[in-house]
Order: C-alpha cells, then sequence, then structure tokens
C-alpha cells in the first residue's frame, strides 16, 4: 500500500473519531495534518483495545502485538496506519518511543489500576495523554525539541486531568475512579453518583480543577516554541478543554449529573482565534 492510498484512510479515522483534537488538527498545513492524522490513528488503535468489551487476556494479547507493530514502523507493511505513520516517522522528528508509554499506560487502564497517590496518577496521565503530547510535538517539529518535549508532555498531563474530570461519573458508572485515594482522604469523602449535595466532595472537585489548571499554565509555555499553524492546532487543543476546565471551575458539582461538553460554535470559535493568534493575523 502507496502513501497516497494510506493518509486518506488516517485522515478519515480522525475526522470521525478526534472530536476535539480535530478542531486543531485541521489548522495544520496539509504535510503536518497527514502526519498528525498518522500519530492519532494509531494511538486510537491502542486506546480501542483498553476501550474494548474483550477478554482481559486478549487486551493483553492485542497490547503485545500493537507494541510489536511499533517496532516495525519504518518497513514494510500493508497495514494503511503503519505505512502512513512510516512516511510521517521519516519526515519529522516524532518519537515513536512514546507509543510505548502509551500502551503501558493503556496496559494500568487494563490491570484496572487504583491511584493512590498524585504521584501515581501523574504517572498514568504521563503515559496516556503526556504521550500524546510528545507525539504531537514531533509533528511540530518545534525550534527547539528538547525544550518542547518536556512542555508538550506537562501539557497532556493538563489535559488528562481534565479528562478525568469532565468523565467522572461515566467512569464511576464502569467501577473506575482515577482521582487519587489520598484527596478523598484529605477531603474526608467518597465519590458518589448523587454526591452533589456533599460540600466535602464538592471541594475536593474544585481542588482537582485547579490542579488542573496549574497544569495548563505550565504546559502553555509550549507555545512560543511552535511555529504560526503548529501553535495554533496545539492552542485550540488546549483552549476547548480549558473552557471545559474553566466550566468545571464553575460548577464542580455538575461533573456528578452530566457529561460537560462544548456546542461545536464554540469549538470553532476557539480554533479561528487560535488561528488569528498563531499566524499573526
Amino acid at each position: 500500500m502507496d502513501v497516497a492510498t494510506a493518509y486518506p484512510i488516517c485522515d478519515r479515522i480522525t475526522r470521525t473519531r478526534a472530536a476535539n483534537f480535530h478542531f486543531g488538527i485541521r489548522l495544520l498545513d496539509e504535510p503536518k495534518r497527514l502526519a498528525l492524522s498518522a500519530v492519532y490513528a494509531f494511538a486510537r488503535r491502542i486506546d480501542d483495545i483498553g476501550d474494548g468489551e474483550l477478554p482481559l487476556a486478549e487486551k493483553a494479547s492485542q497490547l503485545a502485538t500493537v507494541r510489536e507493530q511499533v517496532g516495525r514502523v519504518g518497513g514494510g507493511s500493508d497495514d494503511p496506519v503503519l505505512v502512513a505513520l512510516s512516511d510521517a516517522a521519516s519526515r519529522l522528528p516524532i518519537p515513536l518511543d512514546a507509543f510505548g508509554d502509551l500502551i503501558d499506560g493503556v496496559e494500568m487502564d487494563v490491570r484496572g489500576t487504583r491511584y493512590d497517590t498524585f504521584a501515581t496518577l501523574e504517572q498514568y496521565c504521563r503515559r496516556v495523554a503526556g504521550s500524546i503530547g510528545r507525539l504531537s510535538v514531533g509533528v511540530f517539529d518545534p525550534t527547539d525539541l528538547a525544550r518542547a518535549l518536556p512542555l508538550a508532555d506537562t501539557l497532556g498531563v493538563a489535559l488528562q486531568l481534565t479528562n478525568i474530570l469532565r468523565d467522572v461519573r461515566e467512569d464511576l458508572e464502569r467501577g473506575r475512579v482515577y482521582l487519587p485515594r489520598e484527596d478523598f482522604e484529605r477531603f474526608e469523602c467518597e465519590l458518589v453518583l448523587n454526591g452533589a449535595t456533599d460540600p466535602r466532595l464538592v471541594k475536593l472537585l474544585r481542588f482537582e480543577a485547579a490542579r488542573a489548571g496549574a497544569w495548563f499554565e505550565d504546559g502553555l509555555r509550549l507555545l512560543p516554541l511552535l511555529e504560526g499553524r503548529s501553535a495554533a492546532c496545539a492552542n485550540t487543543m488546549a483552549g476547548i478543554y480549558r473552557r471545559i476546565l474553566r466550566r468545571i471551575q464553575r460548577r464542580p458539582e455538575d461533573v456528578l449529573q452530566r457529561r460537560i461538553t462544548l456546542p461545536l460554535w464554540e469549538k470553532a470559535w476557539v480554533a479561528a482565534r487560535s488561528l488569528a493568534a498563531g499566524t499573526g493575523a
């Protein structure tokens, strides 16, 4: 399979599955947009294994398979995602080893890991989201890759912490709690679906939202290291999640009732504003 056939397949996966990220990805010039779609398509493959309904042993087997596929990037393949990813990695400084970190994080989900401390949750966030930040910044090809990689990792953690807060009800219904046990002990509360009236739980959620906001402040130092459209892409992704986080900060109890989202017009507005700022328009 040639790249002319492979890239449109990855682009379609991105358009249909990326949701919030696609608003930023589409701002890139075509070579980088296609490269990031290849990165996303392979990352989606890994995430789908963890989110699927297969038995744990089968999930572990499939994760071992995709780990082996990472090692074959750059070699011949009939897999369109691997073909596109190989081409992207040949053109841009994409840190492919970050896919190994992503797989490690998904394995934590498969095992049902519970997080006693924020330090262990941070490790999980760096694996499942910091990895995507590092892969993305490789596509962005910043002016100083060594400085940009840890900042991209930090920004990924900020996005994942926001995800955890946004999805707290959905995760709890599936038997998953990501917020650290030590924080529940600090605020002397438990996470329950009808806990919106518990002021202690509301304080805990506000505390977690403030923590995510601090990670955003640190991670956004990445933007000056990126050129116009790459900065606009990263700023759009971060901007959408920051607006979700601000809604949670204003009314943290709402996450126990519903999933906090933005309307399409607001996401498009964030993208347009980021493009204007990123290109100097």
